[in-house]
């Protein structure tokens, strides 16, 4: 497989930490030196659908092929607009394509990771040249605004990549995917009550709850042994990775992590200081930026890691 094309979207909206001021007990100090976060961008009316295919339309576009010749969508993601049809299937029909594979995949913010393991793997084995992996989030609408430990943390935005199939070698290096659970629900949001005839439930945890302290752990200690057992089965060293592009979720996760793989914190491209935690879309966000900047140049050793709910975490290496 090979990425032969990157877009990115994110809304026009802007929330700063100092507007979050007049709706929590906050402050710009505060947020900034806990998470690296200062600005956010939020929908103003714009749903997943709608950001995800302005991502993609940005990412066929690079690729240079018509969107009628992908063969296969995935979308990322935890805030689909509907239940059924599915994100995938609404971009289908905004990019006016006729037929094609189209499901939604939801890994949290280790979904991007997840959707580029699952689209290479269904490529290589029906045989289809074009494939499309989108990671987008509305998660301005499952955040209460009134808690201040994860109204701070959380963006919207949309990222993608157009794969193409190739019989020469692979970009892809490595990748595994992992999950375990989540018994003391350090990351949660609640779904639809149950209500039936014979039961009902009142629900009570619809917004995102997490344990910042235990997500931090989690996410330190199963990116690191993530990371190191890629660098170990490939025999790459660590120092010889050109980029760690990690999920956006606070730059101190992102500073540990570098200093317990021993490499130096400017490898890690960060975007979280102006898109916040845009869960799944956070990679290929951080991916576009890269490739529009032209930091991504053939041959470098790019390494993908993310980490979420589940709890879930992945690590791909790519050859760029």
């Amino acid at each position: 497989m090979k990425i032969v094309g990157t877009g990115s979207y994110l809304p026009k909206g802007v929330l700063s930490n100092n507007d979050l001021q007049a709706l929590v007990d906050t402050s710009d100090e505060w947020i900034a030196s806990r998470t690296g976060i200062r600005n956010r961008h939020l929908t103003t009316g714009e749903n997943t659908s709608i950001l995800a295919t302005k991502a993609a339309q940005v990412a066929l576009e690079k690729a240079g092929i018509e969107a009628d010749e992908v063969d296969l969508i995935v979308v990322a993601t935890s805030t689909p607009d509907t239940f059924i049809p599915g994100v995938s299937h609404q971009v289908l029909k905004n990019l006016g394509i006729k037929k094609a594979m189209a499901f939604d995949l939801n890994a949290a913010c280790t979904g991007f990771v997840y959707g580029l393991d699952v689209v290479e793997s269904l490529m290589r084995l029906r045989s289809f040249k074009y494939g499309l992996v989108i990671g987008a989030e509305a998660l301005s609408k499952m955040v209460d605004w009134e808690d201040r430990d994860t109204c701070v943390l959380f963006g919207d935005g949309a990222g993608a990549v157009v794969i193409k199939q190739q019989a020469e070698a692979s970009q892809l290096l490595y990748v595994k995917c992992t999950a375990i659970p989540d018994t003391d629900d350090a990351l949660f949001s609640g779904g639809l009550a149950m209500n039936n005839p014979l039961y009902e439930e009142v629900q009570d945890r619809f917004y995102v709850q997490m344990n910042g302290q235990d997500v931090f752990k989690f996410a330190v200690s199963s990116v690191c042994e993530s990371v190191v057992e890629a660098l170990n089965e490939t025999g790459i060293e660590a120092l010889a990775v050109d980029y760690y592009v990690l999920h956006q979720a606070n730059s101190r996760i992102l500073s540990y992590i570098a200093k317990k793989l021993q490499v130096p914190i400017s490898t890690f491209y960060s975007t979280i200081a102006q898109t916040g935690n845009t869960s799944a879309a956070s990679i290929p966000i951080v991916l576009n930026e890269m490739n529009e900047k032209g930091l991504l140049k053939k041959g470098m050793k790019i390494v993908l890691s993310g980490f979420g709910a589940g709890l879930t975490y992945g690590t791909i290496i790519l050859e760029w």
